[in-house]
């Protein structure tokens, strides 16, 4: 079972910048990405609809007979990690929790933003999170429905998004935040257009590093790392637009993406 991949899926191509740092911190573990382009953005939908979403997507990860699965997106881990943890046999982990706990720890004003999609936002997940982990914690949250689309569209060094930016964001510059949690997958690629809009002084949270970090802690716990040494094999799935999440997946990933397949992934609704 060690050298079974890890399953990681997001909305679309955002996730990529989580399985980046997982390639980075385990180099030796196969990966299966799927990006489900065709119904990205998730934030707008509802939760009924993500956990079907999220289903679907499991069933078919479970046929590549991976031994954990990454939900490397903030909206599915807010609303459906609990849904698919419950229906699977294999540790199941999202970004949310480690996203909390490096906000926390890099606060020192213990004022902290939150900017993510509109479930995420509404569903209040990290200010419970960040509120277990330090209950004088003050957190300001915006929702920023337009972010994903336009990283989607690759609008991401673009002045409509330098004015969406403006218009999102610049209320944080009210509070005494010194901690903004990028808290969905696709926003780490719109970090030079928020550093434009809000500074240096705000150290921007991706929680990309602490879910590799907990991905490997858990798979060490387990028993299950990978440790044969054999030659690394990653496979990339899509529901959609194979051209433009390769075009992502080669500015993101340290090496080219070579195959991309398409997956009918409704047909994995009853699996």
């Amino acid at each position: 079972m060690n050298q079974e991949p890890i399953g990681v899926f997001d909305s679309g191509v955002g996730g990529l910048t989580v399985t980046r740092e997982i390639m980075r911190q385990l180099p030796e573990e196969n990966l299966v990405y799927f990006g489900d382009t065709a119904r990205v953005p998730y934030g707008s939908k509802s939760k009924q609809t993500i956990i079907r979403y999220s289903t679907q997507i499991t069933n078919f990860l479970k046929t590549k007979n991976v031994k954990a699965i990454v939900i490397a997106c903030n909206t599915a881990s807010a609303l459906a990690l609990e849904s698919i943890a419950e229906k699977v046999d294999i540790p199941v982990i999202g970004v949310v929790w480690p996203g909390a706990i490096a906000a926390a720890e890099a606060t020192k004003t213990k004022n902290i933003g939150v900017i993510g999609t509109a479930a995420t936002i509404k569903s209040k997940v990290y200010n419970r999170y960040l509120h277990q982990l330090n209950p004088e914690i003050t957190v300001v949250t915006k929702a920023c429905p337009l972010f994903a689309p336009l990283v989607e569209e690759g609008l991401v060094e673009d002045r409509v998004t330098d004015d969406i930016a403006n218009r999102y964001l610049g209320e944080f510059k009210d509070y005494n935040v010194d901690a903004l949690v990028l808290g969905c997958t696709h926003y780490p690629l719109l970090s030079n257009t928020i550093r434009r809009t809000l500074g240096d002084k705000i150290k921007l949270v991706n929680p990309a590093y602490e879910t590799a970090k907990s991905l490997k802690e858990m798979l060490i716990s387990k028993k299950i790392l990978n440790t044969s040494g054999e030659e690394v094999h990653h496979e990339y799935y899509v529901s959609d637009m194979t051209d433009q999440f390769t075009s992502f997946a080669d500015r993101v990933l340290p090496f080219s993406v070579d195959k991309i397949r398409v997956v009918n992934i409704e047909k994995y609704e009853q699996e």
